[in-house]
């Protein structure tokens, strides 16, 4: 009976204050089709498929991972606070629908089809979660089961991706004859390794090819795997265990997470599945279940969710403060800290070049890292995926900061010796990743309100007029906009601290300046 109550998907709509998505993009060939066949994926186009994620995530979190834990956390309007115990934490009882990172993050990860790290002790549930998202994609408990890859310190490669066949290495005239027995879990959606940081590190280096690159290769064979979302565990978040992890696959991680502790006042939920011998990746509800078609047509209304301008510039002006080292180098461009990480010297004997500037203030400070292209392209992609469970038409500026935390976790890098944490409060937040990582976004978000940047950004027109393209403008128009970018240059120029928001639009004028001159050229040539 109990198991039959385990079934039922969450009553729908789970989040009545949501609008439909808009419709996908329409196409002619639909007009002549013939019936629709109930399974096909033209019939599929009419389920919401935001609410159906919705539906999964209230199914995980209230019947199959125990994780109430709301701290990813949103409201309307004031919400309720309290302070408890001798550091005073606080507590806010949110007024709008909020979730557990726990459980969001790996589904949000499903949807998106990236790489996701569960990090907790043993037994905290993190495996469980990755068989949760694999049944999700239709596989059955025994194929997800069979497909874990368990890490461990006698792993191969042949282990993790196949063997030749003995016969044609006995008979082959060359490599091409050569038959390879590929592992099943290659071509699955969803690919769990358990315990990654326990593989040896020349495994790790073919376990690479196949999370970044989407192929594996033995012998000159390859196989082409199909685009999947990846999940790997591991009991600590710093790559240690038999192995240390390559900085490589690390970096190749989207989104990190962290197994939250069990809360005691649920033991008669635990009990209950105990006499019961019920297993909620057994029960799944059929109607959670996600198609191939379901699952690339939401990636897709993901991918095409809106990101406004002023949300955009947000986490520019937040990105661009991270990179600037100004004793990095001695030509503008190569005042960064991967330049001052590529010479191989200690970053704090040239702390006392880089003075001038608030130290404590001064965001850039608090890390030894800026940021990838590829952590800044998760950002947005797992931004979109978040507003659009929640069932909003763009990204919200809060959907950014919920989730900035959790790809950056392993990607932002802080300097722990860093004056902001010695200020008082601050302590904690040596330990506390993500609400370092958060607080660093507000504290950002709070320099561009106090710049005004919303309303007076001085590149805005330059950007926007280069945006239409150079086709077409006559000389004296280019030399207008040459002669602005040296005035603005200029007037920069006479203030006497550089920060990393100037410096990245000082370098962005050098390059608008650098197009427009080569076009001038360009069209005094032609009138030769």
């Amino acid at each position: 009976m109990l198991k039959n109550l385990f079934r039922r998907p969450p009553e729908s709509p789970t989040h009545p204050m949501v609008k439909p998505p808009p419709p996908l993009a329409f196409d002619v060939a639909d007009l002549y089709r013939g019936p629709v066949d109930p399974g096909s994926e033209v019939a599929e186009k009419d389920e919401a498929l935001d609410e159906k994620l919705r539906q999964a995530y209230f199914w995980i979190v209230n019947n199959a991972v125990i994780s109430p834990h709301y701290d990813l956390e949103y409201n309307e309007g004031p919400a309720p606070s309290y302070t408890f115990g001798d550091t005073r934490s606080r507590l806010v009882l949110p007024t709008a629908q909020s979730y557990s990172s726990f459980v969001l993050l790996p589904l949000l990860n499903f949807a998106v089809r990236r790489r996701c790290l569960l990090v907790g002790g043993p037994g905290r549930g993190k495996t469980a979660s990755a068989v949760l998202m694999g049944v999700l994609a239709g596989y059955s408990l025994q194929e997800v089961r069979r497909a874990i890859q368990h890490g461990q310190p006698q792993m191969t490669i042949s282990d993790l991706l196949g063997n030749p066949l003995p016969a044609d290495l006995i008979q082959a005239q060359s490599l091409e004859q050569i038959r390879i027995s590929w592992r099943r879990w290659l071509g699955m959606r969803v690919k769990i390794i358990d315990e990654y940081n326990r593989i040896p590190t020349r495994t790790q280096s073919a376990l690479l090819t196949v999370l970044a690159d989407n192929y594996a290769e033995i012998l000159d064979h390859i196989y082409e795997c199909p685009e999947a979302a990846w999940y790997l565990t591991a009991n600590d978040d710093q790559g240690g265990g038999t192995y240390q992890v390559i900085e490589a696959l690390r970096d190749r991680i989207d989104v990190v997470v962290r197994a939250l502790h069990f809360n005691t006042r649920f033991f008669s939920e635990l009990l209950t599945r105990v006499e019961e011998g019920i297993r909620p990746e057994e029960v799944v509800p059929a109607e959670l279940i996600f198609s191939p078609a379901q699952s690339e047509r939401m990636y897709r209304e993901i991918a095409r969710l809106p990101v406004p301008t002023e949300v955009l510039r947000r986490f520019e002006f937040f990105a661009s403060q991270l990179e600037f080292f100004e004793a990095a180098g001695a030509q503008l461009e190569y005042k960064t800290k991967d330049n001052l990480k590529l010479s191989g010297l200690d970053p704090t004997s040239l702390a006392a070049l880089d003075s001038g500037r608030d130290r404590v203030k001064d965001l850039g400070v608090q890390t030894r890292n800026g940021l990838s292209v590829r952590a800044m392209m998760s950002v947005l992609i797992f931004a979109k995926a978040l507003a659009y469970l929640r069932g909003l038409p763009m990204v919200g500026l809060e959907d950014m900061r919920q989730i900035l935390p959790f790809v950056l976790h392993d990607r932002l890098t802080p300097d722990l010796d860093a004056p902001f944490f010695e200020a008082a409060g601050n302590g904690v937040l040596r330990v506390d990743r993500v609400s370092w990582i958060r607080q660093l976004f507000d504290l950002s978000c709070q320099e561009y309100d106090r710049l005004g940047l919303d309303r007076d950004d001085p590149l805005r027109k330059l950007s926007q007029d280069f945006a239409k393209g150079l086709e077409g403008l006559s000389e004296p128009e280019v030399k207008a906009r040459l002669v602005e970018i040296e005035r603005l240059l200029a007037s920069w120029s006479k203030q006497r601290k550089l920060f990393g928001h100037l410096y990245d639009d000082v370098l962005y004028l050098k390059y608008l300046h650098q197009r427009y001159t080569n076009y001038r050229a360009w069209l005094q040539w032609k009138k030769a």
